[in-house]
């Protein structure tokens, strides 16, 4: 069996990343689950079993980060969750962003949350994309 080249290494730490994103970033904001402002400003994706799904997204992210190679439809369908959160995030910022600092003045952790999930969801967006693009190019 050869060793994993650069590129391999760099793509596994990517999962590890969007995983850690979800479920450390998830936990953090969340206050490990007790925050409610985050459920009470969009209670369609972050209730609590929103919050529990996200982290759960992100831990199927980290379990096939040394094997993503022989899933390139499951990193597809990451591809495409992530898109449509970040959908969901762009969406919400044109129709709510304004509202920010008054989340910030009942939570600032929510406000910064909601401030910052969507580019990271973006960005990982992207990078399932391309992993699809690369993987697929393989086979």
């Amino acid at each position: 069996m050869s060793s994993p080249s650069v590129l391999d290494r760099w793509v596994t730490r990517g999962f590890w990343i969007a995983g850690g994103f979800n479920v450390l970033g998830m936990l953090l904001f969340s206050e490990l689950f007790t925050n409610t402002v985050m459920a009470a400003v969009d209670p369609a994706v972050f209730s609590r079993v929103g919050q529990i799904a996200v982290v759960l997204w992100g831990l199927a992210y980290c379990s096939v980060a040394s094997t993503y190679k022989h899933v390139p439809w499951l990193i597809a369908v990451f591809a495409v969750e992530k898109l449509v959160y970040s959908i969901v995030w762009v969406v919400w910022v044109g129709t709510r962003g304004h509202t920010l600092p008054s989340i910030a003045s009942e939570s600032l952790l929510t406000s910064v949350f909601y401030a910052v999930y969507g580019p990271g969801d973006i960005l990982s967006c992207i990078f399932f994309a391309w992993v699809v693009t690369h993987v697929s190019r393989r086979l």
